[in-house]
């Protein structure tokens, strides 16, 4: 789950972390009120959505006047922003943050995510921050510095202070700037986030330490204890069949290809994906319907998977554990008439009770291809995708 940019600066704040202050707006008319309060000579009007690389698509405006103000509000607010991040299609944009103007002497880079060959968190931070750090990432790593956080410690004054240093902030700052780090710490481990980006983290004029940006991603698996993380959520910045999916339980990721995949179980949804491409075909999404499969959740998911144009075939890859295969045969049936299928659909079944499910989907009358093991129904899922 993202949140937007003024979202994580509340949370920041709340954590004792300094933002530069400021509003967010839904109107042109409120941007330009949102300025008049803030006061000042110069407002930065940013577009709000769940993409980086705002800056270099035109998303972020330095304004130094309120007439200016109204006009980037005007061109930024209902466009459509294209950054590295958004894909080519872009994202509309629906919100602005009108912030105060920063005193910028340096540009720094503090990072958190999870890393999971330490199982723990790891604080990266760069003396080289701003609009490029995926190149210094990838062309001078030298120039980031980790430390993985003990979590029965926390980040200690020493990890914090070290860092500091290492990244440049002046040694007047360097204890605001530990504290920074150990604020950050500790929104990102109490909001079970996965990903804490402040890109820049700049040092002011008079050696102040603010959070100039501020992206957080969240574990949704998290989100039942975080009512205050779910109300930040944006329907608008997420895909509408995941939505739909997440009403029913199911785990759905849109992707490129024209095979849809309806699998129990994530390691079984990979391996049916990796399978697809084996083959020579392209899976158009990834879809768990979990263990405890019904026919309203499988219908659900026919319906979904058929509401992308480019599906030309379904495969159904389903292991009987806890899920039995004459539940979900059953499921299969049931939502394929409903649906009125119109494309190929490969059901392969394994597990409890697939003499059953085979036999059930067998008496169906439905033109359902079956399939046994893997390598059959990618193969056969392949063909009829190609309309062999």
């Amino acid at each position: 789950m993202n949140i937007h940019e003024y979202q994580g600066k509340e949370i920041l704040r709340k954590y004792g972390v300094t933002t530069p202050r400021g509003f967010p707006c839904f109107s042109v008319d409120e941007a330009v009120k949102a300025a008049e309060n803030l006061g000042g000579k110069v407002w930065v009007v940013k577009a709000q959505i769940h993409a980086g690389g705002r800056g270099k698509g035109g998303g972020v405006k330095v304004a130094k006047s309120l007439d200016e103000v109204r006009k980037y509000a005007t061109d930024i607010l209902g466009m459509t922003l294209v950054t590295h991040q958004t894909g080519p299609e872009g994202r509309l944009v629906k919100r602005l943050l009108i912030e105060e103007g920063a005193d910028i002497k340096k540009e720094l880079y503090v990072g958190m995510v999870v890393d999971r060959a330490t199982q723990r968190v790891c604080l990266m931070a760069s003396s080289e921050g701003g609009m490029d750090i995926e190149e210094v990432a990838e062309h001078t790593p030298e120039k980031i510095f980790k430390v993985f956080i003990d979590p029965a410690k926390g980040l200690t004054d020493a990890e914090g202070e070290d860092v500091a240093r290492k990244i440049g902030i002046p040694e007047v700052a360097v204890k605001d700037g530990c504290k920074f780090m150990q604020g950050l710490y500790k929104a990102f481990d109490e909001t079970d986030a996965s990903l804490a980006e402040i890109n820049p983290l700049i040092v002011t004029g008079d050696d102040k330490i603010v959070a100039l940006d501020a992206k957080f991603n969240f574990d949704s698996n998290g989100m039942y204890r975080q009512p205050a993380i779910m109300a930040y959520r944006d329907l608008d910045e997420e895909d509408p069949d995941e939505i739909a999916a997440s009403k029913f339980d199911l785990t759905y990721i849109a992707l490129d290809g024209d095979i849809a995949c309806m699998v129990n179980g994530a390691g079984l949804a990979m391996a049916t994906m990796d399978i697809i491409k084996l083959f020579g075909g392209a899976p158009a999404n990834f879809l768990d319907v979990g263990g405890g499969a019904t026919t309203e959740k499988v219908t659900e998911a026919f319906k979904i998977m058929l509401a992308n144009q480019k599906v030309k075939c379904i495969l159904v890859n389903i292991f009987g554990g806890i899920m039995r295969c004459d539940v979900i045969a059953n499921g299969v049936v049931e939502a394929a008439r409903q649906v009125a299928l119109t494309v190929p659909l490969v059901v392969r079944l394994e597990g409890t009770n697939v003499d059953k499910g085979k036999e059930i989907l067998a008496k169906s009358g439905l033109p359902i291809i079956s399939a046994d093991g893997m390598t059959d129904a990618a193969q056969k899922a392949v063909n009829a995708a190609k309309g062999k």
